[in-house]
């Protein structure tokens, strides 16, 4: 009986740990999913207040010489 007590403090253990990593990791990946929801908007606020001009441009205008 005294070893399997044991066994399972040993497995709670190692459990808390685990949910103590993984919670660590959720939060940094939290971290960086906000850091690039901020740089997207950013990126959509710039693209929004670009001139018209880019937005008409003829893609063929593009293409480079040597085609």
């Amino acid at each position: 009986m005294e070893s399997r007590l044991t066994e399972i403090e040993i497995k709670l253990a190692l459990t808390e740990d685990l949910v103590d990593t993984l919670n660590m990791t959720v939060h940094r990946q939290q971290e960086q999913i906000d850091a690039l929801q901020r740089q997207i908007r950013l990126l959509y606020q710039q693209m929004q207040s670009a001139s018209p001009s880019a937005e008409a441009r003829d893609l063929r205008d593009e293409i480079p010489p040597h085609y």
